[in-house]
């Protein structure tokens, strides 16, 4: 596999585009606007400055990624030659089934179709195509240049050789991947927000202060930061 797309400028999509391009993949990104495009390109170009500057990459290493991007806002051109694609547009049901509707039409019929959705059904997104069994979560971490977790979420149809292929591929890309079901929120979200929602309400009672909530969680359970540190950075405004 050599030929990926990838849909959606925002965060996740730029972020997927730079693992994709970064281990040698010819990489389409694909968005509506040209400005998210741009936005994209040069929030990856800061990222890789940034590995340079650490001494991970070398100049050679960055700029052999940015060759191996290209961007696009005509979809149906994008995909009509890539083996995989991976969307990572706005969690809107509404909007993934029509992608995914739109992707059917004209991605190869070989071409497996790939959802970054970090919680909506797998299942019913393949529902709307023709190939629900070449139909996967990928669900990549945030950020996703340095996570090594993606959840590989396999739907009701979903073939074990597309399972397996995309095992595979994510530990060319240097991650861990694991393989769950199609269960609301699957594994990640199932138990993380339950967890962020407790520590609100544990707020809201008055039990602990944020930073004592944070700081509890962080030195006594070993998370990295705090539920309420995390929910800020996933976005409460």
């Amino acid at each position: 596999m050599e030929r990926i797309a990838v849909i959606g400028a925002g965060t996740m999509g730029n972020g997927i585009a730079h693992v994709f391009a970064q281990k040698g993949f010819k990489v389409n990104l694909i968005d509506l606007r040209q400005a998210s495009l741009d936005r994209a390109i040069a929030t990856i170009t800061k990222n890789l400055d940034r590995q340079v500057k650490k001494e991970l990459i070398s100049e050679e290493d960055k700029q052999a990624c940015l060759n191996n991007l290209s961007t696009h806002t005509d979809m149906p051109s994008a995909v009509s030659d890539r083996q995989l694609v991976v969307e990572a547009a706005t969690e809107r049901v509404d909007l993934k089934l029509q992608i995914f509707k739109d992707l059917d039409a004209n991605a190869p019929k070989e071409c497996i179709l790939a959802t970054n959705t970090s919680s909506i059904s797998i299942t019913q997104i393949a529902a709307v195509t023709n190939r629900p069994e070449q139909v996967v979560g990928m669900h990549f971490m945030n950020p996703v240049p340095v996570m090594k977790l993606v959840e590989i979420i396999r739907g009701y149809a979903t073939s074990d050789a597309v399972t397996e292929k995309i095992m595979s591929l994510s530990r060319e890309l240097s991650k861990v991947p694991v393989e769950v079901n199609d269960y609301p929120g699957f594994v990640a979200n199932r138990i993380l927000m339950p967890m962020i929602n407790e520590a609100i309400y544990t707020l809201f009672e008055g039990a602990g202060g944020v930073n004592e909530i944070d700081t509890v969680m962080k030195l006594g359970m070993a998370h990295p930061m705090g539920p309420l540190q995390l929910a800020d950075f996933i976005g409460l405004d």
